[in-house]
């Protein structure tokens, strides 16, 4: 069970550092709510699809994650970034976009570890709802430590959040591209 545990959390870990740089936007305490449980039902729904299809695909999945990942990272940092230069309002007010753009590309490597979990002989239900907890929590605690650490940096002027997370994606995207490890990255 320890090692389920430690499983999910390293999993989470790609949740937690988005929900961190999306804490940044200053979502309201209801929409780290809506943002971390749809993070957490991608997460959870992810390892119950590597575990019902198995070997086959966990293989070949498992390279292909972090491509996957790193596309829509930068995808959602170029578009806050545009977005931000376009118009003065902000860039994702409600985290709309980030809620449906970023869960599936962050959950591609749950099915590779849900298929290990199958060849394994994990069940097919405790896996994925401990790992859908644990990436709510994980993503709804970036979500507020992000939203503090920006408290911090608000009181210099002219400061466009959204275009300084964009930027960070778009950094973190680029920086996957090239093999850089990123913090909070479990390779």
């Amino acid at each position: 069970m320890f090692g389920l545990i430690g499983l999910g959390f390293v999993l989470g870990l790609d949740n937690f550092r988005t929900s961190l740089v999306l804490g940044a936007l200053k979502p309201t305490f209801r929409q780290s709510l809506k943002t971390s449980a749809i993070f957490g039902l991608w997460d959870g729904v992810a390892p119950l699809v590597g575990l019902l299809i198995g070997e086959v695909i966990g293989e070949n999945l498992d390279e292909t994650a972090e491509t996957i990942a790193m596309i829509g990272l930068g995808v959602y940092g170029v578009f806050l970034v545009i977005r931000s230069l376009v118009s003065p309002e902000r860039a994702d007010p409600d985290l709309k976009w980030a809620r449906w753009g970023l869960p599936i590309p962050l959950s591609v490597d749950n099915v590779a570890g849900g298929a290990a979990l199958g060849i394994a002989g994990y069940s097919p239900w405790l896996a994925p709802i401990l790992f859908g907890v644990m990436t709510f929590v994980m993503s709804l605690a970036g979500h507020q430590l992000g939203s503090v650490v920006v408290r911090f940096i608000s009181w210099i002027p002219k400061i466009n959040t959204d275009m300084l997370v964009g930027a960070c994606f778009a950094v973190m995207a680029i920086l996957m591209a090239f093999g850089v490890t990123l913090p909070l990255s479990y390779d």
